[in-house]
């Protein structure tokens, strides 16, 4: 186990009597690949911010290998462990591709780029002058980049085209079970969710097996 969620309660601090998240206990294992689903509002990407270390329970804890993020520091966890590829992309808006690849944490960009199936035309373009689905790319690759042990996603694929989604998946895939890592992606998609080795459904901001519902 490399990722928990324990016992994790969170609340907006303007609403405390609602729970946004109610008593999760969830736990990620290295090599292998996972969804998070549920319906919009459910608590899926909250559950990922937190594991992200981009904000912290009400109660409860998220441990990295055995120890409380809280002890060493999100911005240490988020710089170490975790890599991230946001619904917003995130990029460096005055990078090329291959800059904001770069920073990842890779001298060899272009292996990536390549990966995930985005033109070399665009590779030393300016990001801001790609499409959606070519940003989404680049955010990938970026993430794919780091040597963190854990890559968490929020909607990967929202913006890419079916064929282009289909790849992307497969590379996420071989990232957890070639590569070792932890993959953790937040979607909508039923084709994506069903591609992983496991599924964390959230209903109501509780963890609940059974029939999936996206």
């Amino acid at each position: 186990m490399i990722l928990e969620a324990k016992n994790v309660e969170y609340a907006y601090k303007s609403q405390k009597d609602r729970k946004v998240l109610n008593n999760i206990t969830v736990r990620f294992e290295e090599k292998k690949f996972y969804t998070i689903i549920g319906a919009s509002g459910a608590g899926k990407t909250t559950l990922l911010s937190l594991l992200a270390g981009l904000d912290s329970p009400t109660r409860g804890a998220v441990l990295y290998e055995g120890e409380d993020i809280l002890m060493k520091g999100l911005n240490a966890h988020r710089r170490n462990h975790v890599s991230l590829v946001f619904q917003e992309y995130n990029l460096i808006d005055y990078l090329t591709a291959e800059e904001n690849v770069k920073l990842g944490g890779t001298d060899r960009p272009e292996e990536l780029l390549s990966k995930v199936n985005l033109p070399k035309e665009a590779w030393k373009r300016n990001v801001m002058k790609l499409s959606g689905g070519q940003q989404q790319r680049v955010a990938i690759a970026r993430a794919l980049a780091s040597k963190a042990k854990v890559l968490l996603a929020d909607e990967p694929t929202g913006n890419l085209d079916e064929q282009t989604a289909e790849g992307i998946v497969a590379l996420l895939k071989r990232t957890a079970h070639e590569l070792g890592k932890c993959v953790i992606v937040v979607t909508h998609s039923k084709y994506l969710a069903n591609e992983a080795d496991e599924i964390v459904q959230i209903r109501n901001g509780r963890i609940e097996p059974g029939k999936l519902e996206i």
